[in-house]
């Protein structure tokens, strides 16, 4: 005959009665049936206003980039990282080196040379030697590319406007506003 298992004792920081451990294990029920579960929903009644504020942020901006990433594929057979690249490139019209795209987008010079090599086979990138330093180049738009690059950064301004249209122009400065606050307390970390 085998002895029974061990009972282990709970930790005293566990909560003790069924319903605060259920409310501890249960995520929030979507707000409605339709409503896709999201980082949100690991968010719990304990959790610090801090985190829950990451996860709505963090939250929104996944399912704004998840719509924009949809449509520029179906409309232009473009990814969003390409699109970015463009972006900072349509800002620059003598180019900008491999790092500073990099710096400029947060992602490593791999991704940027990936991402570059794509855009240059479509013909909407052009490699150019760099005047001050021989060793580099530069990444520039090329005409079509700077033509198809605006054709898609008009669409997407659109569809920005109509994701955030839910909100009135003064919820949107306020948003903005204490976004921008953040960021600053951020970067003095």
């Amino acid at each position: 005959m085998s002895k029974p298992a061990p009972r282990l004792k709970a930790p005293a920081t566990a909560p003790r009665t069924v319903a605060a451990r259920a409310k501890r294990a249960t995520p929030p029920a979507p707000a409605s049936a339709s409503e896709d579960l999201d980082l949100e929903t690991r968010v719990r009644a304990d959790h610090h206003a801090s985190v829950r504020l990451w996860l709505r942020l963090l939250s929104c901006t996944n399912l704004v980039a998840a719509e924009l990433r949809r449509r520029l594929r179906e409309e232009f057979d473009c990814t969003l990282p390409r699109f970015d690249l463009m972006s900072q490139l349509e800002r620059a019209p003598d180019g900008l080196s491999m790092s500073e795209v990099s710096k400029r987008m947060m992602v490593t010079n791999a991704a940027i040379t990936g991402l570059t090599d794509r855009l240059v086979a479509d013909g909407h990138v052009e490699r150019v030697d760099d005047a001050s330093d021989r060793r580099t180049f530069r990444i520039r738009l090329t005409p079509e590319g700077r033509a198809y690059f605006l054709r898609m950064a008009r669409k997407h301004e659109g569809w920005v406007v109509e994701m955030f249209a839910g909100l009135d122009d003064r919820k949107k400065t306020t948003l903005r506003d204490l976004a921008g606050e953040l960021k600053r307390n951020l970067r003095k970390g």
